[in-house]
């Protein structure tokens, strides 16, 4: 009996192709492969790729220009990192595999230049003795001392002089005493040109311009200190002028002795050897005052800690920074919450004008409002003891504690909208079953606060509130524009005060406000200890963050 007999028989059993005709059909042609737009040689190179064409082509002769100088200033970290990125751009954008990385290149560019390399930097120079008299290389330091310590050779003859210029670098052209002419710069010794003299003195030189007297008035420091050498040999002296018209030879009283690694001091006789700490010094322990980078370890971070100039005050700050960024932290928040709890209100009318009003300290830049501060609490002519006060005369701003107190008070002043803001959302988005369960159970007005509120507020705010205190940890703008880190210790010997954070001491140590000479490596050192203890407090905050989402 066949399918097509069997009672049971379906649609799809009689419907069953026949197996001999298969045979007979003809196979299906294969389905052809559609060709993307940006496959074809009209989307290939269409509009879109000419202006990708385009803004690459800017983005290379940037990067070629960076790579050339860094080139010329022999600086070969950013060269490589330069010449990595543009091929790695290059690649990215002229290639059809790497469509996602398209969109995040140029931040991770942005990440490595701004963030990863300041971070491996800062990190470098705090292990070296980066500062004042160590700015630069061994050869530079050698290179300064020569310049640095000379004297006009006896017997020497004047040379008639002229400023000329090529572009903006200065140089100098004189007449030799054998009437020959020659022109140099700073970095070129004098050579022999082809120029026009005039009254013995050179009027005009080929490949440079002279300069007219106004235009040496405008650049006088520039000719003063010019110095153009008188060979290649940097012991036979440099040719230096006062008044711009006439030149003298001077010559270094340190010589350098490059096969025995030592300067000599030609009046004295004093030999200096190089020593570890970057300086030629002498047998009697005297040191040249140019030297040179050199890696020192952890000496920074000993002399912080144990050097009696940094260690007293150092924790004096580290105490007081702690403090600050605590009650920065607490007082805005308790007074945003309150005015928020309080603005919250329903049944409260013109809520709106009184947010407006609140929030226009926030409206006021960072840096303004504490210059602005510091002029009202003046303690001879200030706002607030002249007006407010009566003529009073107190010192808010030079008095330790009532600088203290000062700061933590316009602080207030300055942060209390931001919390007044974040706290205002983070009630309006409370859930309403919550608190109306909690009702329902008879918990009253403080209980629901307490039990419900309050954590629930918690939880989203938590996080605001460490990246708040982490920017007061680091609030340079209002310590430095207020009170400038001051009053200073009586006894410090080093230019730090009872105000001073640790990034205000981190700008002092560097000497960056010129009351101190320049330590970088110092500095470097103090700014890894404030990552390290801003990086431990946010991760222990964090992870506690979650024992606050558990409502009792």
């Amino acid at each position: 009996m066949t399918d097509l007999q069997h009672p049971g028989a379906t649609s799809a059993t009689v419907d069953r192709p026949d197996p001999g005709a298969d045979a007979a059909t003809p196979p299906k042609a294969p389905r052809e492969r559609r060709v993307r737009p940006d496959e074809s040689p009209a989307g290939r190179y269409g509009p879109g790729f000419l202006v990708k064409l385009a803004l690459m082509a800017v983005v290379d002769a940037f990067g070629a220009y960076v790579v050339w100088s860094a080139w010329v200033a022999e600086s070969w970290v950013v060269l490589g990192a330069m010449v990595a990125m543009l091929a790695v751009a290059n690649w990215v954008y002229f290639s059809r595999r790497t469509v996602p990385l398209k969109y995040v290149l140029p931040g991770l560019i942005f990440l490595f230049t701004f963030q990863i390399f300041t971070i491996a930097y800062t990190g470098w120079v705090a292990f070296t003795n980066y500062g004042d008299g160590h700015n630069s290389t061994k050869d530079d330091a050698i290179s300064a001392l020569l310049t640095q310590n000379e004297r006009r050779v006896e017997g020497s003859p004047s040379l008639p002089l002229t400023v000329v210029t090529d572009g903006d670098a200065l140089g100098f052209a004189v007449v030799r005493p054998d009437g020959t002419t020659a022109v140099g710069d700073a970095d070129d010794a004098l050579a022999p040109v082809e120029a026009t003299v005039t009254e013995g003195r050179i009027a005009a030189v080929d490949g440079w311009e002279v300069l007219d007297r106004q235009e040496i008035l405008e650049r006088q420091g520039e000719v003063t200190n010019l110095r153009v050498p008188l060979s290649d040999d940097p012991n036979d002296g440099s040719v230096r002028t006062q008044d711009a018209r006439t030149g003298y030879v001077f010559t270094p009283t340190l010589v350098y002795d490059e096969a025995a690694d030592t300067m000599t001091d030609t009046t004295t006789g004093t030999v200096y050897t190089p020593n570890d700490e970057g300086q030629f010094e002498a047998a009697d322990g005297s040191t040249l005052q140019v030297g040179w980078r050199v890696f020192v370890g952890f000496d920074n971070f000993t002399t912080a800690f144990s050097d009696s100039r940094y260690a007293g005050p150092f924790f004096q700050v580290v105490v007081w920074t702690f403090v600050f960024a605590f009650l920065s932290v607490a007082t805005t928040f308790l007074l945003g919450m309150f005015l928020a709890t309080v603005f919250n209100a329903p049944h409260l009318r013109g809520r709106k004008i009184y947010r407006t009003l609140l929030i226009l300290p926030y409206a006021i830049p960072g840096f303004v409002a504490p210059l602005l501060w510091s002029g009202l609490l003046n303690r001879s002519f200030g706002f607030v003891n002249q007006v407010l006060l009566g003529g009073a005369a107190i010192p808010w701003l030079t008095d330790p504690w009532l600088a203290k107190f000062s700061i933590i008070a316009v602080n207030l002043w300055l942060g209390f909208p931001y919390m007044f803001l974040i706290c205002t959302g983070a009630l309006q988005s409370l859930p309403t079953d919550v608190l109306e369960a909690a009702k329902i159970d008879g918990a009253g007005r403080l209980r629901t606060w307490r039990s419900v509120t309050m954590p629930l507020l918690l939880v989203s705010t938590t996080p605001l509130l460490i990246s708040s205190f982490a920017f007061n940890f680091n609030n340079f703008a209002l310590i430095y524009m207020l009170t400038g880190g001051g009053p200073r210790f009586a006894d410090a010997s080093v230019p730090l005060g009872h105000t001073d954070i640790l990034i205000t001491m981190v700008y002092s140590v560097a000497g960056l406000d010129g009351s101190a000479p320049k330590n970088f490596g110092l500095a470097s050192a103090l700014s890894i200890v404030i990552f390290v203890i801003i990086a431990t407090i946010s991760a222990i905050a964090f992870k506690r963050t979650r024992s606050l989402e558990e409502i009792n």
